[in-house]
């Protein structure tokens, strides 16, 4: 077995630079809580770590099966509300109240795919935007027990300490972007999924002629969506130790889309980078909110992803992978660019 993983990293890994780097920083995310113990930096990379599945998530759903949802935050809030309504009203804790509110995200995703079916392009965005916007006015409808725009505090946390709450959410990211690369990856031997996504965002009719079941698919892809932006929603609540209605605007919706566009979209890379890059960036000089980078992150971020989508369209990430990863013309095998043949064939890359 370890005879096996040395040769894969030997012969899969290092001899590309786009993995080599992800390896060294998702280390470095590890290691992090070694170089400092200020509080505040473990808070925003915590919830950096969270919003990043939140931005992946989307980026499955909207980049990856061509069901651009302008309203994702309806599963992260739907969730983030869940958690705190249990704990308020049943008292129940983290243990439980995070699977419940996770199953209660991918119960609306499923409700909400059924009429989101029979549309397509910007009428099916209309329509998933508009599904938050209906759950914001229940929530102030029920100022009693939602405590309307105040929202619920007092929500407990999931760990005794701010690294605790880091380690969970770092090792959660992990394992979660990991399970939604492999669902994405169209070259997996094994998981056809990223290869049937790529078909139907291409050309539904084609996909469908030649035997797939794009509507179970178009589901499956509401049900991961609203699944692991639910698992990010439910353990937000609980860092955060309030909810709100923000986590149900048009704004928390808009922040993954721009996440993954700065990044680059049907990537999964992508999104991490444009939360790590914009979202931390911005969270460490704008010191929780109190001066003027704090007050207009969102301002700063649209700014942003318009200079890169005009010199970088395909996103920050996707760029600096072409500028050093090239592919070969003949075998189709990963190379670095500074490589005059194949590693494997030996074609000429020049």
């Amino acid at each position: 077995m370890l005879r096996r993983l040395f040769k894969d990293l030997r012969f899969s890994v290092l001899p590309v630079p786009g993995k080599v780097i992800a390896i060294v920083f998702f280390v470095f995310l590890f290691i992090f809580p070694l170089f400092t113990d200020k509080s505040y930096y473990m808070f925003v990379f915590a919830t950096s770590n969270l919003l990043v599945i939140f931005a992946v998530s989307w980026d499955l759903l909207s980049g990856y099966s061509g069901q651009v949802n302008f309203g994702h935050a309806l599963f992260f809030g739907v969730s983030a509300w869940s958690v705190g309504l249990l704990n308020k009203y049943l008292g129940w804790q983290p243990w439980a109240t995070i699977p419940v509110g996770t199953l209660i995200a991918t119960g609306v995703g499923v409700l909400t795919c059924f009429p989101a079916l029979r549309l397509r392009g910007p009428y099916l965005s209309l329509l998933t935007m508009s599904f938050p916007l209906m759950l914001i006015g229940l929530v102030m409808a029920f100022k009693k027990w939602t405590g309307g725009e105040f929202g619920i505090s007092g929500i407990p946390e999931i760990a005794a300490t701010r690294v605790g709450e880091y380690y969970i959410s770092l090792i959660v990211m992990t394992v979660s972007v990991l399970i939604m690369w492999k669902l994405t990856d169209a070259g997996s031997k094994y998981v056809r999924t990223g290869l049937i996504f790529h078909a139907i965002r291409e050309d539904e009719i084609a996909a469908r002629a030649s035997g797939i079941n794009t509507i179970r698919y178009k589901i499956l892809a509401f049900v991961i969506g609203g699944f692991f932006a639910g698992l990010a929603g439910a353990l937000y609540a609980h860092i955060l130790g309030t909810v709100s209605i923000s986590s149900l605007s048009m704004v928390m919706s808009f922040r993954a889309i721009i996440y993954v566009v700065f990044g680059g979209i049907v990537s999964i890379y992508g999104a991490v980078v444009g939360v790590y890059v914009l979202q931390t960036l911005l969270q460490l000089l704008g010191v929780g909110g109190t001066t003027w980078v704090g007050q207009n992150q969102i301002l700063i971020m649209a700014i942003i992803v318009i200079l890169v989508l005009l010199f970088m369209p395909e996103g920050v990430a996707v760029w600096v992978r072409n500028k050093i990863e090239r592919e070969c013309p003949r075998c189709k095998l990963t190379n670095a660019a500074w490589r005059k043949e194949c590693r494997a064939c030996g074609a000429n890359l020049r």
